[in-house]
């Protein structure tokens, strides 16, 4: 097989991961390969990963799709950041917006200089200084790169949509473009027994589609890289101890909140995802420390529409395949592995997988050398993904129930505790290589859960106190004045 050219492709699977990673390889490579998608209208999807974070929007614009086309065909909304209610306490709350915070210095990041402001006794959130926390607030929302008159920076968003209705707008831009969707369901993999290789799949109506190279997007059955392949799986359960989660849709409510909520219950968490014509509704727990039951009680006691079908529940395990490319197979989507979606990182993962598999595509023949660099790089991706989700389970000051006792018991990983060390010690943290979280979403969620530096940098002593109570106080003025000018997101919404 590598003596030969790589020009059949086979995506197993549809839904957001199949149409995405299709949609990008025939708009990039359309023209050398043969891209064939396998799906079954049968076999349903999970369908709750409606949530998503800033860089799809780039993704989006490199396929060329119209956001006005995209929000309508979809029913998205915008989102402006995640609020995390209960997380560090019962009763608190904070977000984890995107865009800046505050205003930029050179070497310093502005939080130091609100850390100051603090151990001076000023009275003020770190949100206060967050245009996208303010604008979600007053449920605004307004394309800004800057703030007007200012070098303050402006809103970053992304969205929340129907994952369902995404995978069929993408199916309709393919397919024109010439991915060959065959409807089907698969009963065998034929696997060559020289080298391993997947050579064809087969369907039940005795149809063959041969490949070059396969892409499992069958979710969590995991067809190809585990059922046949047997590829392992790193299990993360005992950093990240939820195990089940349910969903359940209901009427939109107005008006439409331009973010995400996350709430804390006493074994886990639920979130609400607003779209233009119903509200995503779902509860993520652990079953050591919930019953299925129990879980549906809160879920549906805390919904704030009428119901659109009967809760669904998804057992999951969270972790990742030990290789994200194994021989003739490259997993993307929930195939490769799960994690919660408590960041909305799950459609982010089938993007970047995409991404890098275009990168790295085989030309003639599949080499050892590119797959093991493939797979390295999935790793250190998915790894530094996990501290971040790690974090918000590990500093909670919550003694409520013994879930939550038990989370901040637990070891965590070296790589994350050296960073938290760093940043209550110092006040510093650094954004390592193009890991996706930035220092400032670092910083709100540090902040947000409670670990509150102890120390903050030498270049903050420049300002009198004085000088950084007029900063805080001009700061928040601006901020608050250009969130209060923008146009409600409905309205926003209602133009589209």
């Amino acid at each position: 097989m590598n003596a030969n050219k790589i020009q059949n492709v086979v995506i197993v699977g549809g839904g957001t991961a199949g149409w995405i990673t299709a949609a990008l390889m025939i708009k990039v490579l359309g023209k050398t390969l043969n891209i064939t998608l396998v799906e079954s209208d049968k076999i349903g999807t999970i369908g709750v990963g409606e949530a998503t974070i800033p860089p799809i929007i780039p993704f989006n614009n490199a396929l060329g799709l119209d956001e006005k086309a995209f929000l309508k065909a979809t029913k998205g909304t915008l989102k402006l950041g995640i609020e995390f209610e209960n997380w560090k306490k019962k009763g608190d709350k904070y977000m984890h917006a995107f865009g800046g915070v505050g205003k930029n210095f050179p070497f310093c990041d502005f939080y130091h200089f609100w850390v100051k402001s603090q151990q001076l006794g000023y009275q003020s959130e770190f949100g206060d200084f967050s245009l996208n926390y303010q604008a979600s607030k007053q449920n605004k929302f307004e394309k800004l790169n800057r703030i007007e008159g200012t070098n303050l920076p402006g809103i970053e968003y992304a969205y929340h949509f129907d994952a369902g209705l995404y995978a069929k707008f993408l199916r309709e831009f393919c397919e024109p473009l010439g991915v060959r969707r065959v409807e089907g369901i698969i009963n065998h993999v034929q696997v060559n027994n020289e080298n391993g290789y997947i050579e064809n799949v087969k369907l039940e109506d005795g149809r063959e589609i041969n490949g070059d190279l396969f892409i499992d997007c069958t979710g969590l059955k995991a067809l190809l890289i585990e059922e046949t392949l047997s590829t392992g799986y790193d299990d993360w359960s005992h950093w990240l101890p939820c195990d089940r989660a349910m969903a359940v849709p209901c009427e939109a409510t107005s008006p439409i909140l331009p973010y995400t909520r996350s709430i804390a219950h006493d074994a886990g968490w639920q979130w609400r995802i607003p779209l233009q014509h119903r509200t995503g509704n779902g509860i993520v727990y652990s079953s050591k420390h919930m019953s299925d039951e129990k879980a549906k009680e809160l879920l549906m006691s805390t919904i704030d529409g009428k119901q659109l079908s009967e809760p669904k529940v998804i057992p999951f395990r969270t972790g990742r395949r030990r290789k994200q490319w194994n021989k003739n197979v490259v997993a993307i989507g929930l195939s490769s592995g799960f994690f919660e979606p408590l960041e909305s990182t799950n459609i982010h993962l089938i993007q970047t997988a995409a991404t890098r598999l275009l990168k790295f595509f085989p030309h003639h023949g599949i080499k050892g050398e590119e797959v093991a660099e493939f797979n390295h790089q999935s790793l250190i991706e998915s790894e530094r993904m996990r501290d971040f989700i790690i974090l918000h389970y590990k500093q909670n000051q919550r003694d409520d129930t013994e879930f939550w006792r038990a989370c901040q018991r637990m070891d965590i990983p070296n790589s994350l505790m050296k960073k938290m060390a760093l940043f209550e010690q110092t006040g510093k943290i650094f954004r390592e290589q193009d890991e996706l979280f930035t220092e400032i979403a670092w910083q709100q969620v540090m902040i947000g859960q409670g670990l509150i530096p102890k120390d903050h940098h030498p270049l903050v002593d420049s300002l009198s106190d004085e000088q950084i109570t007029d900063l805080m106080d001009n700061l928040k003025v601006i901020i608050k004045r250009s969130a209060s000018n923008m146009t409600s997101h409905d309205d926003y919404l209602n133009k589209i």
